[in-house]
């Protein structure tokens, strides 16, 4: 299948502020109306309930999306096991997206977080960009993405909280952060 780019990039989107899967899907939104193919991998995300789960289909055949994660929260260093089989499950099937020539833009949502909670090495997800095919845009989103990351990126965005409704008590809202 012939890509719509001719040279793909390696974009980031890091930090502890609101708006990295966000500003993701709006770069997805924005490909599906050029008639560009997406894929979207979430990393972490086990349970259903977020908005992008069905609002997703409604770009469909163009954008598809697959969400993958264990049950309930990740402790760093506790109780992973089921939480590294699925984060495995959702990098092998990246690998297997983004090299298969498919889908001109692949996002890995939460892949950094992944990496930084030691579900995924860091390794592979270094060695996975040496393999990326030139004509394919790749986007990982989740916080604290580290300055091997950094470096191998061509675009990184670092969201930063200045001012945020859970400071007044306000919880996450449905349809806005979930």
């Amino acid at each position: 299948m012939m890509s719509n780019l001719a040279q793909g990039l390696v974009q980031i989107y890091t930090g502890n502020g609101k708006g990295k899967t966000t500003a993701a899907f709006g770069l997805a939104l924005r490909a599906v109306g050029h008639g560009f193919r997406v894929y979207i991998i979430q990393f972490m995300k086990g349970i259903d309930g977020y908005g992008e789960l069905d609002g997703i289909k409604r770009l469909s055949p163009e954008c598809q999306l697959e969400h993958f994660g264990g049950q309930g929260w990740v402790h760093k260093g506790e109780n992973l096991e089921g939480h590294l089989e699925e984060a495995n499950k959702a990098f092998l099937r990246a690998e297997e997206l983004i090299l298969s020539g498919n889908w001109d833009i692949v996002i890995l949502d939460e892949i950094v977080n992944a990496i930084w909670f030691e579900l995924i090495p860091e390794s592979r997800v270094l060695e996975l960009l040496s393999k990326k095919p030139p004509h394919v845009e790749l986007i990982l989103t989740g916080r604290n993405a580290s300055q091997a990351l950094i470096e191998r990126a061509d675009l990184v965005t670092e969201m930063v909280p200045k001012k945020h409704p859970y400071e007044k008590g306000i919880m996450s809202r449905k349809g806005i952060e979930f």
